[in-house]
């Protein structure tokens, strides 16, 4: 395996950063699959759910899908709870990280935002400030972060629901985490 000649970044040269640089564009290419890894080991995660992390984010999805949502909600709605493992603490803005650069940025909006909104449900049972979200109702998302919270991640724990398969996702996924990053096309579409 060719490796660069430095020890120190500051020593480095053009050839060095060239072969980084290759080295770089080929580990981007497989992003991809480095998802699809993670979202199956959603499956082997936190208990106390009637579904898996995985069957949660394929049923967000799913139902994003059948909503009519575009590819970049659906994909969102997959890897939204990706972050779960590594940073169980802030996951959404885990999430919205690795989805920031591929979709629009009401999207990425979205995915930041959902663990704040989630709250809505659960935080009057938990400590946590069930009115949270409303710091935000005025940001032009905010209903767009209020319906996907509702009609696809809240609702997603389904064991009876009819989910896709991560492999009917796929495409999908390759599809959007193929892009170029922060292409504007992409990231400023509405």
């Amino acid at each position: 395996m060719d490796t660069v000649s430095f020890t120190q970044m500051r020593d480095g040269t053009r050839a060095d950063y060239d072969l980084l640089a290759a080295n770089e564009r080929r580990f981007i290419e497989q992003l991809p699959d480095r998802l699809l890894a993670a979202l199956r080991e959603l499956d082997h995660g936190l208990d106390g759910y009637p579904v898996s992390r995985l069957q949660h984010s394929l049923q967000a999805a799913t139902r994003a899908e059948r909503d009519g949502a575009d590819i970049d909600w659906v994909v969102a709605a997959l890897v939204h709870d990706v972050g779960d493992a590594l940073a169980p603490e802030n996951h959404s803005q885990m999430a919205a990280a690795v989805l920031r650069p591929y979709v629009r940025e009401e999207v990425a909006w979205v995915v930041l935002m959902h663990g704040v909104f989630q709250q809505h449900y659960y935080g009057h049972h938990t400590g946590h400030d069930p009115d949270a979200r409303d710091a935000h109702r005025d940001h032009p998302w905010f209903d767009s972060c209020e319906r996907f919270c509702e009609r696809w991640d809240q609702a997603a724990f389904d064991p009876a629901y009819p989910t896709e398969s991560l492999e009917h996702f796929e495409p999908m996924l390759r599809e959007v985490f193929s892009r170029r990053a922060f292409a504007g096309e992409v990231i400023t579409s509405s």
